[in-house]
């Protein structure tokens, strides 16, 4: 007709026994049904994975977030489709195998906790100091006036509240207190001169101004050039900078606005104790001891730099890690078994594994992929074990009973106190764990890291793959006999048996054989053909591919695969054998390259106890006493080059930020010299956090980078309030020795205050209560015993410091002062009654 139709083939057979029936025609001429070539079966495809869950099959399915999505809302997302999907299908039993996500949970409630716990205590010290509610009330409003503004900014940037964000709040949580302590302390000082609160408030908000806002400023300088480190360390701390500068930067708000404000309301004369203008005992000790010191502030420097050579020795005594071990309550296992096994030989070892490690002590399920590394790779002889431990018992209770335990003749009067989870920690489970697969033979079981990793690796490369596993094999046995190192394993450099078909390349063109139709046929008959080139039959409203291969009886025999037919371009057939040579050989496993070289992977478990970076210069010390061949090269891979490229980064992050903070004072003060005494006293916090890692066994690692950058903050605040108020009481007409001497008795108190303050905010996190209290307390740790020691050092030798840099402004102004012209004075400001009658 005139309208257009559709055409439609209707071929399909429905079934496999209707596909048996279907004619082929051959090139003879003669006709033959399909099911007489060969055996036509409706069937699965080959298996090539398994899956148990407590030596139980199942079926498994994950579930992995989306980029820039919450792991916690794609948790509750997924708990409310499979719960919709339970109430639909209530025959299908769908349970959670493992998850990630309460470690998350478990992460968000201990930041908190911590946060509001180390608020409270820094708090109690200010009422401890201060003993007035009011002033204490004052200085408390400030935490939730600074952190909620916070949190706020926070999400207008596309912040999540993650592990380092949150470390970054509960770092903050002293520093956004110390601003409004200062003022706070600086306005009580005042009231009890006999003035108004009024006037008090408005006096002292101006004399501490300069010294509050170059502080708060030093600090953002230090933290923001973090935030803009590269590569993979600056993921970490891209958050983290930007976080602390943005909750300190309010808390300056808050300082200079409203804590003046409230204080000049709310605080009355009652409010300063009278004892309190007589200095107590510790005060006028102090100030004795300063006084000695100024007198030989030559010899205070050369002692100040005996301990700085002391606290550095000790420092590069202490290992380096990337990040602390830490107890998730999980940890996978890479079992590896030789080449050429098959599927079912992989599932038996899987079960002997699970049998072995069931009834550890502490550990809760078993889960087995097999045919997948825990990284992904598809290999029939590899496996993935995941253990699950049961859940770790970390409130503060356990961990205050660990801590009183461990002190001698108190022990044993601590009661015994029901666990309320798991007490035995991972690593000791992993031992006991690794020493029974042992025992299983023919097995390589590695284990890794939350990150998929071992926890030390190396890539080995070279152009020439027989130097390459000739260099790895050497390596490889050398490094057994390292004791800071345990199972070392290479990846990517074993044989594996293969069938090899070498093309006879003049036959083969005689008789019109190209080496692509050789492929073609082999790969056909032995595991099918690519699935985008396969036949589709539609049975029960789904498209099931045809697959054609050879039986397994005929793969197994070298002779069918030899004899089988490869067509030539005239249309004939040949035998296999008659134009190919097929060998069984060996051959590589894999073949990985890195920057178009070859390269194998050499990895290690880290025993208890020791660090990363440990281990990398026993690595570093076996690989030097080896004869490499040439041409191979061995560089750091993993967790120990992020290391060193996070070493390098915060490196260039610090000296930026000490020369933002250098630009910062010389702004602030209209001095180039009284800056560097600020900087100069930076290095005094270094024994302090030696001290504290040594005493804690706690190596070098992310968090005590962190902790080192706050501490900067505090020690150059400690001394810009010295340095401020000397400079200051000089201006106004006192003797430089007087000033910095009144420098520290007025302002002694609250920089001991604010340091109290900060290290009882940090307590929580020293503990290590929660989930990441491992990855906190290091952190912690490093900023208590630095502040101690920083703010011990800082009272007595800044003071010498100040006079030296002055005793070196005199120097260069006697020698350069001839070349410069004097400086003009400014006239003296009149007073108001003058001005009018100069008018």
């Amino acid at each position: 007709g005139a309208g257009e139709q559709a055409i439609r083939l209707l071929g399909d057979q429905g079934d496999a026994e209707r596909l048996a029936r279907t004619t082929i025609a051959l090139p003879s001429g003669q006709q033959v049904r399909l099911e007489n070539l060969g055996t036509v079966t409706d069937t699965f495809e080959e298996l090539r994975s398994f899956a148990r869950v407590n030596g139980q099959e199942v079926v498994v399915f994950s579930v992995f977030r989306a980029k820039g999505a919450s792991e916690v809302s794609v948790s509750e997302t997924v708990e409310e489709t499979l719960g919709q999907i339970r109430a639909a299908n209530p025959g299908v039993q769908i349970d959670l195998v493992d998850d990630t996500v309460f470690y998350t949970y478990g992460n968000y409630e201990a930041a908190l906790h911590t946060l509001i716990e180390g608020a409270i205590l820094a708090v109690l010290v200010v009422l401890a100091f201060l003993r007035n509610w009011r002033a204490t009330m004052i200085a408390a409003v400030a935490l939730p006036l600074s952190a909620i503004p916070t949190f706020w900014l926070m999400d207008l940037l596309g912040f999540s509240l993650n592990l380092v964000s949150f470390l970054a709040i509960t770092l903050a949580t002293g520093i956004l207190v110390d601003d409004a302590i200062v003022e706070i302390e600086n306005i009580q000082r005042h009231i009890r001169m006999g003035k108004t609160p009024y006037r008090a408030a408005i006096e002292a908000a101006d004399e501490i101004g300069l010294a509050v806002i170059a502080t708060t400023f030093t600090i953002v300088a230090v933290f923001v050039p973090v935030s803009f480190m590269p590569g993979i360390p600056g993921q970490y701390f891209r958050q983290f900078g930007l976080t602390v500068a943005i909750a300190v930067l309010f808390s300056l708000l808050v300082a200079r606005l409203i804590t003046p404000l409230m204080a000049a309301y709310l605080m009355s004369a009652k409010d300063a104790h009278e004892e309190e203008q007589k200095d107590g005992l510790m005060m006028r000790a102090y100030l004795s001891f300063v006084r000695v010191t100024l007198k030989v502030r030559y010899l205070t420097l050369l002692a100040a730099f005996g301990i700085l050579g002391v606290s550095v020795y000790f420092m590069a005594q202490i290992p380096g890690s990337f990040i602390p071990p830490e107890d998730v309550s999980r940890f996978p296992i890479s079992v590896e078994l030789p080449p050429g096994v098959t599927l079912e030989e992989t599932e038996r070892t899987t079960d002997a594994i699970y049998a072995a490690i069931q009834d550890v002590d502490g550990v809760d399920s078993v889960f087995i992929l097999g045919g997948s590394s825990p990284t992904g790779d598809l290999d029939v002889r590899r496996a993935s074990v995941t253990v699950i431990l049961d859940r770790l018992d970390n409130t503060l209770e356990r961990r205050l009973l660990d801590f009183v335990e461990q002190v001698p003749l108190v022990s044993d009067l601590v009661p015994d106190v029901p666990p309320h989870g798991r007490i035995r920690p991972q690593s000791d489970i992993e031992a006991e764990v690794f020493q029974r697969l042992q025992a299983i033979p023919d097995i390589r079981a590695l284990k890794l890291n939350d990150r998929g990793e071992r926890d030390i690796a190396y890539w080995v490369k070279s152009d020439d793959a027989a130097a390459l596993n000739t260099a790895v094999a050497r390596i490889e046995e050398s490094l057994r006999s390292v004791p800071e190192l345990a199972a070392v394993a290479s990846e990517g450099a074993l044989p594996r048996p293969e069938l090899q078909i070498t093309p006879r390349v003049e036959e083969a063109a005689r008789l019109g054989v190209t080496t692509a139709a050789i492929a073609e046929a082999v790969r056909v008959a032995t595991i099918g053909d690519v699935d985008a080139a396969l036949a589709k039959v539609s049975i029960d409203d789904r498209l099931i591919p045809v697959r054609v291969q050879l039986t397994e009886e005929a793969k197994d025999d070298l002779a069918r695969i030899g004899a089988l037919r490869i067509p030539t371009s005239t249309g004939a057939a040949v035998p296999l054998n008659a134009v190919a040579d097929l060998v069984i050989a060996e051959g590589p496993s894999v073949v990985e390259r890195i920057n178009r070289q070859r390269y194998a992977t050499i990895g290690a478990s880290l025993p208890p106890g020791v660090a990363l970076g440990t281990a990398q210069a026993a690595f570093q010390a076996a690989l030097d006493a080896i004869d490499l061949p040439p041409g191979v090269t061995v560089a750091a891979s993993g967790d120990a080059e992020i290391q060193a490229e996070m070493t390098q980064s915060f490196g260039n992050a610090m000296l930026m930020g000490l020369l933002l903070v250098l630009t910062v004072l010389i702004l602030l003060f209209h001095s180039v010299i009284q800056p560097f005494t600020i900087l100069f006293s930076l290095p005094l916090a270094i024994g302090g956090v030696a001290a504290a890692l040594i005493l804690t066994s706690s190596p070098v690692s992310m968090p005590v980078f962190i902790g080192i950058l706050m501490l900067m903050g505090i020690v150059t605040k400690n001394a810009i309030l010295l340095v401020d108020f000397a400079i200051e009481m000089r201006a106004q007409g006192m003797d430089r020795l007087q000033a910095i001497i009144e420098a520290g008795h007025k302002r002694a108190r609250p920089i001991v205050m604010t340091s109290i303050a900060m290290s009882a905010g940090m307590l929580p996190s020293a503990l290590g209560v929660g989930e990441g209290g491992s990855f906190r307390a290091p952190m912690a740790t490093a900023v208590i015993g630095g502040i101690i020691m920083s703010t011990v050092l800082s009272l007595v030798i800044v003071p010498s410091f100040f006079l030296i840099m002055d005793d070196l402004q005199r120097l260069l102004s006697w020698i350069f002062g001839r070349f410069v012209g004097s400086k003009e004075e400014e006239p003296a400001e009149l007073a108001p009654a003058e001005m009018t009658a100069q008018l």
